[in-house]
């Protein structure tokens, strides 16, 4: 049961917490990971404007490069606790994060999504929107939801320093 954990990874310390909490799970079970991460039109217009004062640039390149590297910590963390894993990145715009996120749950057979949420509520919710519960809505396996905490991410990803890039490389840590 829960041995192929899929793993939306964006860097934040959200995401950094489901990302350890899939860790616990594949430990228990025995599973792999795969992990996702979605350069969307949103990180997009994102980095553009982070990167606005600085004139023209290579935007898509940028978050390309800073995905490449949320992807690589995020393995880094899972490697160093010797669990099976593989990486996916999607950066064609092809979709928004969660019809990606569930459409690889299908693909690759996964048998439950584990993704770190903000939990907000009430005016934040209707403003931001929610990523999570789209993906709760359209899933074809179970979610297990990781609240976003006020403490720091556990010793697991803290050993190995996930780092956070100064420029947004896609948003799947959920709202």
């Amino acid at each position: 049961m829960y041995r192929r954990i899929l793993v939306p990874v964006d860097g934040s310390p959200t995401s950094n917490r489901g990302l350890d909490e899939a860790i616990k799970l594949a430990r228990l079970t025995k599973g792999r990971l795969r992990l996702i991460h979605v350069i969307d039109e949103l990180s997009m217009a994102w980095g553009m404007e982070a990167y606005s004062a600085y004139g023209g640039g290579d935007w898509i390149g940028v978050l390309r490069d800073n995905g490449a590297l949320v992807v690589h910590n995020a393995k880094a963390v899972v490697d160093a606790a010797d669990i099976e894993v593989d990486t996916v990145v999607y950066d064609s715009f092809s979709g928004v994060v969660h019809e990606l996120v569930t459409q690889e749950a299908g693909k690759w057979s996964a048998e439950l999504i584990v993704l770190g949420t903000h939990g907000r509520r009430g005016i934040g919710r209707l403003v931001l929107g929610s990523g999570a519960e789209s993906i709760l809505r359209y899933a074809p396996v179970p979610v297990l939801l990781v609240r976003a905490a006020n403490e720091p991410v556990s010793q697991t990803a803290a050993t190995v320093a996930l780092t956070h890039p100064s420029v947004p490389a896609g948003m799947v840590a959920m709202e």
